[in-house]
């Protein structure tokens, strides 16, 4: 054959070799293929083939599904923050902020019907100011009014409201110092306004207006007068709602630290005090008068009995 002849090459004949039978595992379970080593390599071509569709069909997403997540996520921020606004910011809170929220104390008493303070208020009535409050009532204190005895329950809207007038006018207070106020058939009104459900802090007792309130008993209580007993019934129950709400012992004490040093107490000293107490437990004075002091041990019991605890 010559140097430039082309070479033929013919095609090599495979001949497949006859294999030799295996014996049966006894496991019973089939050998595995060690031939086949193209498998790994095809697994990787499979995978990655797979993310490069995932990739596409997420690029081919309209822009509003895209955007989604994102959106879903910025509503549930401004949510986070609305809600946060929402709580109450603890002692002294604004008008402007709802009640926190508590689970119902064990020696809650059940609320006593409360005339609302439109009832003798006069409609052309400056406005409040935004009412302050504080975490809780933990005490009590009992007045009495030091206005005449003698009058008709009926009446008891319009000497409410002369109260409230020598109160705001004559010493340029903001609102009537009071919170309630009971008259002799043991109607109870709504004094000072931020809801009686709350801890509005009042202005009944020099010093210690902070976590009190004040109830007030219409009319004048020195030593030999009689206290009706549906004044005393009222202002028990009265007393056993508001301290219930904390889960306050009206016979028990609390301490409490001045805020005045016209009080009796200098500015700064911290005193135990009965929870349900009188005017001049805080204070150099009268009031709630003799008459109606001696009757605060009976107001305790019965308001501690109305909580459930005798």
């Amino acid at each position: 054959m010559s140097r430039g002849a082309r070479i033929r090459r013919l095609p090599r004949v495979w001949r497949r070799r006859a294999r030799t039978p295996r014996a049966p595992d006894p496991s019973g379970q089939r050998p595995r293929r060690s031939h086949d080593r193209t498998r790994p390599a095809r697994e990787r071509v499979r995978r990655i083939r797979e993310r490069t569709r995932l990739a596409r069909a997420r690029v081919d997403l309209p822009r509003p599904v895209l955007l989604l997540p994102a959106c879903l996520a910025g509503l549930a921020t401004v949510l986070a923050l609305v809600l946060g606004a929402i709580g109450g910011d603890g002692t002294a809170e604004r008008a402007d902020g709802p009640a926190t929220t508590r689970p119902a104390p064990p020696h809650q008493a059940p609320r006593p019907p409360i005339v609302p303070r439109s009832r003798w208020l006069e409609k052309d009535a400056p406005s409040q100011p935004p009412a302050r409050y504080d975490d809780e009532v933990a005490a009590v204190f009992i007045h009495h009014t030091d206005s005449p005895n003698g009058y008709d329950c009926a009446d008891a809207p319009r000497i409410i409201r002369g109260l409230y007038t020598g109160q705001t006018d004559a010493k340029h207070w903001d609102d009537i110092g009071y919170n309630f106020l009971v008259d002799r058939c043991g109607t109870i009104y709504e004094g000072r306004a931020g809801g009686v459900d709350r801890a509005v802090v009042g202005a009944h007792t020099q010093g210690f207006n902070h976590r009190t309130s004040g109830i007030a008993a219409l009319g004048t209580f020195t030593a030999g007068v009689p206290v009706p007993r549906a004044m005393t019934d009222a202002i028990a129950a009265l007393a056993a709602w508001k301290l219930g709400l904390s889960d306050i012992d009206p016979r028990g004490s609390v301490r409490l630290t001045s805020s005045n040093s016209l009080s009796r107490y200098a500015a700064g000293t911290t005193v135990l005090l009965p929870t349900l107490a009188g005017h001049s437990d805080g204070y150099m004075t009268s009031c709630p008068g003799a008459a109606l002091a001696e009757r605060l041990p009976a107001i305790r019991e019965r308001a501690a009995r109305l909580q459930g605890r005798i």
